[in-house]
Order: structure tokens, then sequence, then C-alpha cells
């Protein structure tokens, strides 16, 4: 398996009716590929609270994002269906049901950056769903 460092920037946007919240992570991650399989990892550093790690698995069509630390939980994204997992915070444990629109990775080479994008929405406890965007970009380091 082919391993490389980069920096990795993560923009998550929220749309829920009128209003939009963007959530930007910039951390230094892993890289590794074999094949048609990708797997990045990352830990996220937020001020005062608790480390995330993150690894995100990309095949064709799906990407699994399994997340430790402040908070917990393990997402399915596959273009066309409904998944469901249990996402645990500081507060609780909440049911989350997501639908995928769009997966789209274009992976980094050389020079390029490489793009994950994730178009979906998702429903916490059965409320009203909200609309997702997940935008990774990813460059290797030197």
């Amino acid at each position: 398996m082919n391993k490389s460092i980069v920096s990795v920037k993560m923009t998550m946007e929220i749309i829920d009716q009128d209003q939009q919240e963007v959530t930007v992570v910039e951390e230094e991650g892993q890289l590794m590929e074999r094949g048609n399989l990708t797997v990045l990892t990352f830990r996220e550093q937020h001020h005062e609270e608790e480390p995330i790690d993150s690894l995100i698995t990309i095949q064709k069509d799906k990407v699994t994002v399994k997340r430790n630390g402040g908070i917990s939980m393990v997402q399915r994204f596959i273009a066309g269906q409904i998944t469901e997992n249990i996402y645990k915070h500081a507060y609780g444990s909440m049911h989350m049901e997501t639908t995928t629109e769009q997966v789209y990775f274009d992976r980094p080479l050389g020079e390029k950056t490489g793009k994950l994008y994730v178009n979906y929405q998702t429903s916490l406890n059965g409320e009203e769903p909200r609309q997702h965007k997940l935008t990774i970009l990813l460059n290797y380091r030197d």
C-alpha cells in the first residue's frame, strides 16, 4: 500500500432552510492507496475540546467516515441510498439517517490537488433533514 503525507482541508457546509453553517478544518494527514481503495487518516484538533481521529475509506461510489474522540460515529455514503448510524457526543447519542445524493473523488496526482466531494441530507432523531456538503481537498506534502 502506498503511503503519503498530505495536507487536508475539510469543509463541511450545512444548509438549514435559509441558514448556512460552514466549518473548515486544516490538518496534516496520511493517505494510503492500493488499487481502487484509498484511505485517509487525520486528527482534528479543536481548541479546548477532545481531538477527533478520522479514518475515511474511499471506494468506487462509496465513502465510509469513521470518527473517534470528542465524537464517535461510522457514517457510510453510498450514492442513491439511505444509510443509518448512531452519532455519539458529550451530550448523548442520536440516531442519524443519511440520504447520499452524490459522491465524487478525484485522486491527487503529483502537483494536482485531490478532491473528495459528498452531497447528502441528514436527519437526526427523526427531525427534518438538513442538506450537507462535505469537501476534502488533498495535496501531497514534500
